[in-house]
């Protein structure tokens, strides 16, 4: 725990201390919770970070645990947490659409097991929150009838980022301390970095993803969306362990949380391809590099490693993820083409021109690139990049009918993110700063394959380096 001066963002402790001294109960703050997504619904322009709630569920699960608090018989130090999970997953009793206009057309009756597991830890699930069409873009542009843009707390004339772009406007606008999103190719870190919360990327296979739409099979991780690394490591513990509607993650080591508050980072070496990391806008460039100090003014040691082969490794990345996700939308695509969004279509067209030949050779790549990370990992703790090579870009008045393809942003947004779904390491982005703009900036700590661990440690430590957080221009006080 850190204590700050000025404005700090009110996590998973803040709620507890109020639920534990009497002050709130979870009804109490679930009517707040009501009352603010009535008024986001309201403003001008509209946040739209959650697009699907019910205010009987929301009471039905907050008077719940407003008993256990009575009774003294918790379920966990999640219980009367509000929380959001991205329309990806399967949450009862909501449509689950998963971005489309024409997915979901029935009421969910069976949770994904994520929201299972958060309702059983007595989480208050607030709703689903918005997401880029079928995952398939990094801005969380979604101009479609249910969906509409949403915007960034920091800046509503910006994106939040995508795919989990609901998720993250949610968190850093107040509405929750904690939201899920999963991650194929930055979807997770992208928007958390672009609206200036926490977000980690668990190794493939950590954290179940039964009862998500299945887009990508090898590249997509679920995390969790949180205002502090303390709060991720918390939803991480409870999420992260083997699921057996969930082959992949059936052989993991046990997830563990060790010497993640130890007081420095001695003894821990970080690895920087100084090439590749210092391609980026130059305000990012800054502020990351004064991040690499400060972790080594607390004892780690920076040592200089070579990523081989990174440009056929991010080609490899979008031939894995584009094919998985043209072979799974095959049907849709032929059924439903006129219904989807301008850009979803031209991602899906591009992914039909990849051949057999191409897929075989990418996934050659992919065992290249994991040893190449084996061989740096016995030398180095984890690996150091900016998070995204920029700040969150403008929305357009033409955005808003049309949605927004820009192919070199994709590319760029996705630079330090892709080596960690293609080969599947875990990934943690940290808020370090903001642009002359007030726009955030990020940091991202990868790790070797289960060793989240390190990531939350060295996390920590890089929460202390933010001089001051600044208040996002759209925030919701839910405990006030």
């Amino acid at each position: 725990d850190s204590a700050r001066n000025g404005f700090s963002f009110k996590g998973i402790k803040d709620y507890l201390e109020c639920y534990q001294s009497g002050k709130l109960t979870p009804s109490q703050v679930a009517k707040n919770i009501i009352a603010m997504l009535e008024d986001c619904d309201k403003s001008t322009p509209p946040l739209r970070a959650i697009v699907q709630w019910d205010r009987e569920q929301i009471m039905l699960m907050a008077e719940a645990s407003t008993t256990r608090y009575r009774n003294k018989c918790t379920l966990s130090c999640l219980d009367g947490i509000p929380v959001c999970l991205k329309e990806e997953f399967k949450v009862v009793p909501y449509y689950h659409r998963v971005g489309t206009v024409y997915l979901g057309t029935q009421p969910e009756t069976e949770d994904a097991t994520v929201a299972k597991k958060l309702r059983e830890a007595g989480a208050i699930i607030i709703g689903v929150s918005n997401m880029h069409e079928l995952g398939t873009g990094t801005t969380g542009c979604n101009p479609n009838r249910y969906h509409k843009i949403p915007r960034n707390p920091y800046n509503p004339n910006h994106f939040t980022g995508g795919s989990s772009s609901g998720s993250a406007a949610a968190v850093a606008a107040g509405l929750c301390p904690v939201a899920v999103g999963t991650d194929g190719g930055g979807s997770v870190r992208i928007p958390a970095s672009f609206c200036g919360v926490v977000g980690l990327k668990g190794t493939f296979g950590r954290i179940s993803c039964h009862g998500s739409l299945p887009l990508s099979y090898s590249t997509v991780s679920v995390g969790p969306i949180c205002t502090s690394v303390a709060d991720a490591a918390i939803v991480y513990s409870i999420l992260a362990e083997p699921d057996l509607l969930y082959p992949y993650g059936l052989k993991q080591p046990k997830a563990t949380l060790s010497d993640m508050c130890a007081p420095d980072l001695k003894g821990l070496k970080l690895g920087v391809d100084w090439t590749f990391f210092k391609a980026c806008d130059a305000e990012v460039l800054s502020a990351c590099e004064k991040a690499v100090k400060h972790l080594q003014s607390l004892g780690a040691s920076v040592v200089e490693v070579s990523l081989p082969e990174m440009e056929e490794a991010r080609v490899a990345h979008v031939i894995c993820i584009l094919s998985e996700m043209r072979d799974f939308l095959q049907p849709d695509f032929n059924r439903h083409f006129h219904e989807m969004n301008l850009e979803t279509r031209a991602s899906l067209a591009l992914a039909s021109q990849f051949t057999a030949l191409d897929y075989i050779k990418a996934n050659r790549q992919r065992t290249r690139s994991m040893r190449f990370l084996q061989e740096i990992f016995s030398t180095v703790n984890c690996i150091l990049t900016p998070a995204v090579p920029c700040t969150a870009p403008r929305i357009y008045e033409s955005d808003l009918l049309t949605g927004s393809s820009d192919m070199s942003f994709t590319v760029r947004s996705m630079r330090f993110m892709q080596l960690g779904n293609f080969t599947g390491i875990p990934g943690l982005v940290v808020p370090i700063g903001y642009s002359t703009a007030g726009l955030p900036i990020s940091f991202q700590v990868m790790a070797k394959w289960w060793d989240e661990a390190v990531l939350l440690r060295i996390g920590l430590k890089l929460e202390q380096f933010r001089d001051q957080t600044k208040k996002p221009s759209i925030y919701y006080d839910i405990l006030a």
